[in-house]
């Protein structure tokens, strides 16, 4: 990991001898455990629309939304896992709770494969509407496991990334930005890594192995990654949970509603706002001025109590109440713009329909499976965060004098041109290919993934592409959201960034259901036939190029109107001189 023993020894100089917890030390549990469940929980995707194709009998339509919703739900579950986390069990206990999870369902997962009264019979046909579909028990096992797996995944990884980071942020180091920094990148590295085993060596055990030992072997790597994190507990910095953050945000809400007729011109003085005992003094901003009479006292024997809290929270918040939720509604609009991005990355399922048609040899003797190819991806992000970060930073730092690299939201935009151009890249490809394939006219054209005589490395661009645009925006977006939200939300804030993962995926589903629908009207052939070759995914990627193109305009303009004020900025300066 980029932290040293020189940069642990300053931490710990500047620490009381008696502090023994967290630090360095709990790293390795840590990381093992959500190495292992993303190597897991990564290794079952890329493969998975060919498993309920081939084993469930769906078509691939079908297929693709399913594994949409799925991952929909894993991302947008994040919400919760934080919101239990913060406001009532603490991270430790979230994340222990999500591996486990993780593990039950995986070892259902693992049951279909072995068990043939769960799942249909097989089917030795070449149209997919000759073959049995799935009985409503056999369906609902399948979507349980999904489910069980969808919790875990949402209530570890929110929580995994804040636990660590409450094991090294000590405010009294001087190094702390800086030992911050390196975390978040070389977390983020760890996942690319995870990933890049699990979409290589995952994929190819079940390709090469079936699906009972390619299913069996990441229950068994969460089995072992429940283990690690369980084993390091004595060792771990436990932050206890605080008041609902969600609480606290309807609470300024009703109460601002409850207030809206009282006139802010006329309250002009500080000890008019309510400021809790138990929190710093805090100004208040202009931005959502309507939310400012949420704190304003009416009447202090009526709405203050001996102890100086609200007597009544649902009359009268804080003013660290209404910062918090100024805050969050603030990055919202940058926030959304990430959406487009991950419903670009999220195309994983078509394009291992893609590349199965293909000659994916690399060696005479060895080809990539057609669910790895995602493994250029992780390959480019993970090369670029290691240049960016022991390379390009220190060169900047050299020759402008100014810690750090690129602003968050400089990265951003860079992002999302990339995604655009990544989706144009694989229209063009796509169209390629599907003209290659109609030329051959390959007597197997009624098959799914009848071949075609065209290279799989014409895919390589257009994943680096992705793989870049996520470095960028990704890495970019939650920094920028450590930024300019409060420290107490750490575990929201990386909620948030899931959340439009998740929306991605909902709408993502959505897309796909509508375009279907809509290019198959009068018995026409649909776009995403689950015969690619008789389908049009060339147009389909052209027009996620358009949104992709939409969005980065609408980035524009949130870069023009949604300037920082003075709580933003103070917040910003609080967070280069303390850490995230």
């Amino acid at each position: 990991m980029a932290i040293t023993e020189e940069e642990e020894e300053s931490l710990l100089d500047h620490l009381p001898k008696s502090y023994t917890k967290g630090g360095l030390k709990t790293m390795p549990f840590i990381i093992v455990n959500e190495t292992l469940e993303k190597v897991a929980s990564y290794g079952l995707q890329p493969n998975m629309v060919i498993y309920l194709m081939n084993v469930y009998n769906l078509e691939g339509v079908t297929a693709t939304s399913l594994l949409s919703m799925w991952s929909a739900l894993s991302h947008g579950l994040a919400l919760l896992g934080a919101f239990v986390s913060d406001s009532f069990l603490g991270r430790f206990t979230v994340v222990a709770i999500g591996s486990i999870s993780s593990l039950f369902g995986m070892t259902i997962l693992w049951l279909t494969t072995m068990v043939p009264q769960l799942r249909p019979s097989r089917c030795d046909h070449f149209e997919i509407n000759e073959c049995n579909r799935p009985t409503p028990v056999q369906l609902l096992v399948l979507l349980f496991s999904f489910g069980i797996i969808a919790l875990g995944a949402g209530f570890v990884r929110p929580c995994s990334i804040a636990f660590g980071a409450d094991q090294l942020d000590k405010k009294e180091n001087p190094n702390n930005k800086r030992i911050m920094e390196s975390y978040f990148n070389w977390y983020y590295a760890t996942i690319g890594m995870s990933t890049l085993v699990a979409t290589t060596l995952i994929v190819y055990i079940q390709d090469a192995f079936g699906w009972q030992i390619g299913f069996g072997i990441p229950a068994i790597l969460m089995l072992f990654s429940v283990s690690a994190f369980l084993s390091g507990s004595s060792l771990y910095i436990k932050v206890s949970a605080s008041e609902s953050l969600f609480t606290g945000f309807f609470q300024v809400l009703v109460a601002a509603v409850r207030k809206r007729n009282i006139d802010l011109h006329s309250v002009n003085r500080e000890n008019y706002h309510h400021q809790s005992p138990d929190s710093h003094i805090q100004s208040l901003t202009s931005s959502f001025r309507c939310l400012n009479k949420a704190c304003i006292i009416e009447d202090p024997e009526r709405d203050i109590n001996p102890h100086g809290f609200a007597s009544n929270p649902w009359r009268l918040c804080s003013v660290e109440q209404v910062v918090s939720l100024k805050s969050l509604l603030r990055v919202v609009p940058m926030w959304s713009s990430n959406i487009m991005v991950q419903l670009s990355l999220n195309q994983f399922s078509f394009s291992t329909l893609q590349t199965k048609t293909m000659d994916r040899h690399i060696f005479s003797d060895f080809e990539i499976p057609a669910g790895s190819f995602s493994v250029f991806v992780v390959i480019t992000l993970v090369m670029w965060i290691v240049f960016y970060d022991r390379a390009l930073v220190p060169i900047k730092a050299r020759y402008t004098g100014q810690p750090g690299g690129l602003s968050p939201v400089l990265r951003m935009g860079i992002g999302l041109v990339l995604s655009a151009a990544a989706m144009a890249l694989s229209a063009i490809t796509e169209g390629i290919r599907r003209g290659i394939a109609i030329d051959q006219k390959d007597p197997q054209d009624s098959a799914k993934f009848a071949s075609v005589k065209m290279s799989s490395m014409w895919f390589v661009p257009q994943y680096v592409l992705l793989g870049l645009a996520d470095a960028f925006n990704a890495i970019g977006l939650v920094e920028f959201l450590y930024s300019e939200l409060p420290k107490s939300m750490s575990s929201f804030v990386v909620a948030i960034f899931t959340l439009g993962m998740s929306i991605s995926g909902f709408f993502g589903s959505l897309l796909v259901n509508v375009v279907d629908i809509v290019t198959s009207y009068g018995d026409g052939v649909s776009w995403l036939s689950s015969n690619i070759n008789n389908g049009h995914l060339d147009y389909y990627y052209w027009l996620l190029a358009f949104f992709n193109v939409v969005n980065f305009l609408y980035f524009l303009l949130i870069c023009r109107y949604n300037r920082p004020d003075q709580e933003v900025k103070e917040r910003q300066s609080e967070y280069s001189t303390q850490g995230a």
